[in-house]
């Protein structure tokens, strides 16, 4: 009697083993989070490809693969639209597009065969290289193509784990290839970044099939010369102005015209451009010069929201220094440009908001564009705090480069600004997070920068700085001069009443911050005439005239006003240093233009 042959069911992949395998190769990824910043040279030595990469998949352990589903189409689904949303930086945009090609070809089966897996990764990896409107091998498009072709199935596969080892070795070939391929990884010594990324996502997804935990950290592979190699290449970015701005937002809407976008954007002259996402939901990152020209642009094709921009400049110092404390701020410090670049102090936007169009202060608009939108626009400006996501991917990038960073914020009586960069610090690394409020805003709380960023820059400790911050911190007086209240009366700042009451009178508030943190009437002059002479005389007399000062004048679109007003301290005080600088819509939507302010710290010893 012949042998009856048992029939062995086909393989099929589902959700639940799907999104373990999925964690495992996030967390991979984020364990690896510094190393890759460290080797990050293309397309701009900015060492944050660690950093978005992490931030990116981030979003996919606190979304998709945070519920438990058992539709492996469905996880696929949601994994694709979350790393939409998620995504960051240049390899971030192109992994999300990668997901979403392969969600698309998978379907929403509740199971999937190898076969069919294989088509969707492939459908992913031609959907990522077409994001890119400059496809560049050599990079983490090389590495996916590679992966992709190796899962053979036309065959059948009878055993899950050998076939993706297989394809998992023809990445690791295709990531050793990347410095043949691109002479900029070849001078560092290095593999491609995102590739390296995407060979870790890959190997956390097998370490789940060879049935290991998943580690939270490794040692990286890599010889410190090359990690050093890297980084002194790093200093060859300065000189690149055209491309400043590593710059991204979200795009919502129906039937968004990908390639249009693209074509749109290309015309900027923008470079790294990459457009990730389906039909109704699109990711748009690219290197500019001028962030507002590409939100304007990409507001052509859909509705912008989730604007961001990084500043490569600062970032290519910090990859470069790295080391000492990093000293961070907010875009209500009045920092002077020359002061921001001298130091690396670094800087993340507060929103603008002017009706339904949302701008990035000093960024997405200008302090210029501000006032002149101010003085036409029918609606009032609205000023918000950033998210904390936006601190937290400034804290992710800045602590892959230095042990530790102080953030000097704006006053917590009268913003939420430095909640917010709690709550990304709680969530991130906490015990190198230093969070300082400054009870001041405009040049008070600048000066504390600068002063936080020198001590940083002559390697003091983190508590070394924040004492003399401590000691500084009742010494640094901020006052304001306002000719016309109307702004802050219709912004609910100031009482209703107050406006008619010092129209009869004549009269032009002075304002300070209090030790409290809070910005309070402090006084009046009589008329609207000669006011930084009188404005400079009535600060010198409420200051130690013995001591010697920092100044720094901010205005209002009133730059000769300013700069009387320096000139006018300047003769009354002994002054040691001073700027003079626009000062930006966290004062400038409730003070109004022509608005004068006046900061003064106790200069070094």
């Amino acid at each position: 009697m012949s042998a009856v042959p048992i029939a062995v069911p086909p393989l099929r992949i589902r959700g639940p083993a799907l999104r373990r395998a999925l964690i495992s190769g996030v967390r991979r990824v984020i364990a690896q989070r510094e190393t890759l910043n460290r080797i990050n040279v293309f397309p701009v030595p900015d060492g944050d490809t660690g950093s978005n990469l992490a931030f990116t998949l981030s979003g996919l352990l606190t979304g998709a693969l945070s519920r438990r589903t058992a539709s492996a189409g469905e996880l696929l689904h949601r994994v694709g639209e979350d790393a939409v949303d998620s995504a960051r930086g240049n390899s971030g945009a192109i992994l999300a597009q990668f997901f979403t090609g392969l969600a698309e070809a998978a379907g929403r089966h509740g199971a999937i065969d190898p076969a069919a897996l294989a088509q969707a990764i492939r459908a992913g990896a031609a959907s990522a290289r077409q994001a890119l409107a400059e496809p560049k091998e050599g990079t983490i498009l090389s590495v996916i193509h590679a992966f992709a072709e190796a899962l053979d199935a036309r065959h059948g596969v009878s055993e899950l784990r050998p076939w993706f080892q297989s394809a998992l070795a023809r990445a690791r070939q295709a990531l050793a290839n990347t410095p043949n391929q691109l002479p900029v990884l070849q001078k560092a010594g290095v593999v491609d970044a995102g590739a390296q990324g995407f060979v870790d996502l890959l190997e956390g997804i097998d370490e789940f099939m060879r049935g290991g935990r998943p580690t939270d950290d490794r040692q990286a592979e890599e010889d410190s010369g090359d990690l050093e190699a890297a980084q002194a290449h790093g200093e060859l970015f300065e000189g690149d102005p055209e491309h400043r701005w590593c710059s991204e937002c979200l795009l919502i809407g129906e039937g968004l015209d990908r390639a249009g976008l693209r074509a749109a954007v290309s015309d900027l002259g923008a470079s790294c451009v990459v457009v990730a996402g389906s039909h109704s939901r699109l990711r748009l990152h690219a290197h500019v010069s001028d962030p507002k020209a590409l939100f304007e642009t990409a507001a052509r094709f859909g509705r912008v929201e989730a604007t961001k921009a990084d500043d490569m400049h600062a970032q290519a110092r910090s990859a470069a220094a790295g080391g000492g404390v990093a000293v961070v701020t907010d875009s209500a410090a009045d920092l002077p440009d020359e002061a921001a670049r001298r130091l690396n102090i670094h800087m993340i936007p507060v929103r603008v908001g002017f009706g339904d169009q949302d701008y990035l202060d000093k960024v997405g608009l200008t302090t210029a564009e501000f006032y002149r939108k101010l003085r036409t626009e029918l609606v009032l400006p609205r000023t918000s705090q950033p998210p904390p996501g936006d601190f937290r991917r400034q804290f992710e990038f800045l602590l892959s480069h230095h042990p530790s960073l102080v953030y000097v914020g704006l006053a917590r009586a009268v913003s939420g600004t430095l909640q917010s960069a709690e709550t990304a610090a709680q969530r991130g690394h906490p015990e190198r997070t230093r969070i300082f409020d400054s009870a001041n805003g405009a040049g008070g709380q600048a000066l504390l920068a600068i002063t936080a960023a020198e001590w940083a820059q002559r390697g003091e400790s983190v508590d070394a700085i924040l004492a003399e911050l401590e000691r500084l911190k009742p010494l640094t007086l901020t006052w304001a001069v306002a000719r016309d209240i109307g702004h802050a009366v219709r912004g609910g700042r100031i009482p209703r009443w107050a406006k008619p009451v010092v129209s009869a009178l004549g009269l032009t508030p002075i304002a300070r911050f209090g030790a409290d943190g809070k910005l309070k009437m402090a006084g009046a002059f009589l008329g609207g005439k000669r006011i930084p002479e009188r404005f400079a005389r009535y600060v010198a007399q409420r200051v130690d005239r013995s001591q010697r000062w920092r100044l720094l004048i901010g205005h209002c679109d009133a730059y000769d006003d300013g700069v009387a007003l320096q000139r006018a301290l300047q003769n009354e005080l002994d002054c040691s240093e001073s700027w003079v600088v626009e000062t930006g819509p966290a004062v400038g939507a409730h003070a109004g233009p022509g608005a004068l302010v006046a900061g003064l710290q106790p200069a070094p010893k």
